[in-house]
């Protein structure tokens, strides 16, 4: 695939999120790529030990905010054709996707997820 050039808007995934940004720097093995919109909200909990409850810090994962650069291996990011939308709308929809995801799952894992999720929609204001 040909080299991805400044100012493309492409999909890229963080962690456990995925986003939709403009690459704004191309560095040797990584993208910085701004953030445009959320498509996947990051999971919660330790990202060494996914969907487990029992360890010893369950961390609540916010995603990456508006126009927040990451560096972002190239491998992780694709072009992206369509329209962009809005952050804050994207953000919401992201949450309410992934909390009706985690209400199915009947673990403690999701259910502390969904206590995460539900602290940072207070947080992120919708």
């Amino acid at each position: 695939m040909a080299e991805l050039q400044v100012g493309e808007v492409v999909t890229a995934i963080y962690k456990t999120g995925k986003y939709i940004g403009e690459i704004t720097e191309i560095r040797p093995q990584h993208y910085l790529v701004r953030v445009l919109a959320v498509m996947k909200h990051p999971m919660q909990g330790d990202l060494h030990n996914p969907k487990e409850a029992d360890v010893l810090i369950f961390h609540e994962r916010r995603a990456l905010s508006l126009r927040e650069q990451a560096n972002i291996p190239k491998q992780m990011v694709k072009p992206f054709e369509n329209e962009v939308p809005d952050y804050m709308e994207s953000l919401k929809e992201a949450v309410t996707k992934m909390k009706k995801e985690l209400a199915e799952i009947p673990s403690q894992w999701a259910e502390m997820s969904i206590r995460s999720l539900d602290s940072l929609e207070k947080d992120y204001k919708f």
